[in-house]
């Protein structure tokens, strides 16, 4: 998967921030902002940890479960909880989302650059590494684009 989809889903992403304060609690108990500054807070903090990582400590141990979800294309939803540090706050402002969203394309155009085996450690899936990376970014930030898609039309 190319940096270029990864762009194209964070443009998307950044463009429902004018949507940022609409709820819909028959979809998603959280609004339209909470998903948006999760899917900055992953994109942002993976880009970091790949940054950070020591690609010789890289092991090749991409779960079962990340492989039928990479296959498949997309996550289910309701399965996963989102682990503290990609966790939004209480208050969500728009300038922080503007402003994540700056990062966040900062940091993807980082990822050409980057060695090979530098990596992230998933909580489900092992260790992510650059080739696997962008797919992954854009299977997560889609799954939520579709979230707040629902949010807005159901």
């Amino acid at each position: 998967m190319s940096l270029k989809k990864a762009t194209l889903v964070l443009n998307t992403l950044e463009s429902h921030i004018e949507n940022h304060n609409i709820s819909n609690t028959k979809v998603s108990k959280s609004d339209i902002a909470w998903h948006i500054d999760h899917s900055l807070k992953v994109i942002n903090s993976v880009v970091i940890s790949l940054q950070k990582s020591d690609p010789d400590t890289f092991k090749n141990n991409f779960s079962f479960l990340g492989k039928i979800f990479f296959t498949l294309g997309f996550f289910p939803r309701g399965k996963a909880k989102a682990p503290k540090y990609v966790k939004p706050p209480e208050v969500i402002l728009k300038e922080d989302l503007l402003t994540q969203v700056q990062q966040a394309k900062t940091n993807i155009e980082t990822i050409a650059n980057l060695n090979e085996n530098a990596y992230f450690k998933h909580p489900l899936f092992g260790h992510i590494n650059k080739k696997r990376v962008t797919k992954f970014l854009v299977l997560h930030t889609t799954h939520h684009l579709k979230i707040i898609e629902d949010i807005l039309t159901k």
